[in-house]
């Protein structure tokens, strides 16, 4: 074979259409066989209608430089692309006044409220405190945002909400059921509030709270075809002294299909994304005599090591790269992707830069990837929450459809004029980082992931009892959400 109606005939039978170009390509490569057919065929992804010159180029180029042995079906070819669906990056418009801030909760309020108003009927404030048509003895629903939570001497929980029109007081009696479910109410989220108002229509005695609430997922997440994996790592920390380098590269190796049984090598070559949620370095100044930990002191030294060592990630697997509070950006979040000066370091054919938090789509399946330092303040405020399951605090953000919702915490929030950490697309997979622990877990039909880290104990962990959990690698089939967790540290 080798004319060129036996080339378009041989694709032809297979359901791929060639670019005329392409044929040309084929016809005048010298060494030209059946298994560089396969080779094309199995270098490309389900998206591909049309066989192009690119396609051929770079099966050609694995023959010429030993990658591709002529008689097996292995292939290095470029790496797929990735859907970038929601991202602060290139959209960030604020500088901090008043204005702005007003802008930024009215557009929590209104997107974070609209999702409750589909499942309940609510009135506003101002509607309420009139209490005009309002029988003392019905049931009302009110949705509001969260100023104020305290404790009565009485032992009640009283709270005060605000919506566009006006504020008012909510009493939850110790004694009913709504209580217990009051002490989950944390400062700046948007609820909705039911209960019946006192004779004189000055405060609501709540029976029932409304989060906003991920919705159950009933069918199941399945896709024919061969099954393409992502590996969902973060807290790499290159540029510490506590980096764990050799770690990273029994990683590397395995990635690039040297270590491992015979699963684990299949598994490698069926890993088409890498998505690293934040600390991609350790950075410089983060905390107080931070440099006594560190092995690299300049920041962009570490960055360019950082590009060394992805780039032995292969060629056909597309890295995603998030920044996170260590990272060289701005410490308010949401952070833009790191900028051109970083990113040029790293390689340009199968690296892409997102910011923190960003919706990306891999495959068809959504994943949301946020480093997660709002983590410390679920952690901080809500009773039974501990770093050692970060996966529990993350399903607190699905439950209020929102990363980060106390203002004036842990993270530093910048006013854009759209509140990026609402989730108002309820995604496949959410992957977060930042706490050096690993947790997995499934909710509602959403894969949870938090990622540990590739550093040892720190010092300040040490301190505060933090026990990392390094080397580690959860991997995702996207046909399926099911996960698994390759561990590289001994």
């Amino acid at each position: 074979m080798g004319t060129t109606d036996e080339i378009i005939q041989k694709f032809a039978e297979t359901g791929y259409q060639i670019h005329p170009d392409a044929v040309k390509m084929i016809e005048q490569y010298n060494g030209f066989s059946k298994s560089m057919v396969q080779d094309i065929l199995a270098s490309l992804d389900e998206s591909v209608l049309v066989i192009a010159p690119e396609h051929i180029r770079n099966v050609q180029q694995g023959l010429q430089l030993g990658i591709i042995a002529p008689d097996k079906q292995q292939i290095i070819t470029t790496a797929p692309e990735v859907r970038i669906l929601s991202d602060v990056t290139d959209d960030s418009t604020c500088i901090g006044n008043y204005d702005e801030f007003v802008k930024y909760f009215r557009d929590r309020y209104a997107r974070s409220g609209e999702i409750i108003r589909k499942r309940v009927s609510a009135r506003p404030i101002e509607i309420v405190n009139k209490g005009t048509q309002i029988n003392g003895r019905e049931d009302i629903t009110i949705i509001g945002m969260i100023s104020s939570t305290r404790v009565t001497p009485n032992g009640h929980r009283l709270v005060e909400i605000e919506d566009p029109t006006g504020t008012m007081s909510v009493l939850f009696l110790k004694d009913k059921d709504a209580f217990e479910k009051s002490q989950q109410i944390i400062l700046d989220e948007v609820i909705g509030i039911t209960g019946s108002l006192t004779n004189d229509g000055g405060l609501l005695i709540a029976n029932n709270i409304i989060w906003p609430e991920a919705p159950a997922k009933n069918n199941k997440h399945q896709k024919t075809g061969e099954p393409t994996y992502a590996v969902l790592i973060s807290d790499v920390h290159i540029g510490s002294n506590m980096f764990l380098e050799e770690t990273w590269s029994r990683f590397i190796s395995w990635i690039n299909g040297d270590v491992g049984n015979d699963q684990q090598q299949t598994l490698a070559e069926r890993v088409k994304y890498l998505v690293i949620a934040g600390d991609l370095v350790d950075g410089i100044g983060i905390y107080p005599n931070q440099e006594r930990e560190l092995a690299i002191l300049d920041i962009y030294e570490q960055y360019r090591l950082a590009a060394e060592h992805l780039a032995g990630v292969p060629s056909r697997i597309r890295v995603i790269i998030a920044p996170g509070n260590h990272d060289a950006v701005r410490q308010a979040e949401p952070q833009p992707a790191l900028p051109k000066q970083i990113t040029s370091m790293f390689k340009s054919s199968n690296t892409t830069f997102v910011g923190n938090p960003s919706l990306i789509e891999l495959n068809g399946t959504r994943i949301l990837v946020y480093h997660g330092r709002a983590l410390d303040d679920f952690v901080a405020t809500l009773p039974g929450l501990s770093y050692k399951a970060p996966e529990v605090a993350m399903v607190e953000m699905l439950k209020r459809r929102h990363l980060s919702p106390i203002y004036g915490g842990r993270v530093s929030i910048a006013p854009e004029k759209r509140d990026h950490f609402v989730i108002d697309i309820v995604p496949d997979v959410l992957h977060c980082g930042h706490v050096h622990t690993m947790g997995l877990s499934k909710y509602r039909g959403v894969t949870l992931v938090n990622s540990g880290t590739w550093q040892a104990q720190t010092e300040f962990q040490k301190r505060m009892n933090l026990e990392p959990v390094p080397g580690c690698a959860p991997i995702v089939n996207l046909n399926t959400l099911e996960t698994s967790v390759l561990k590289f540290y001994t």
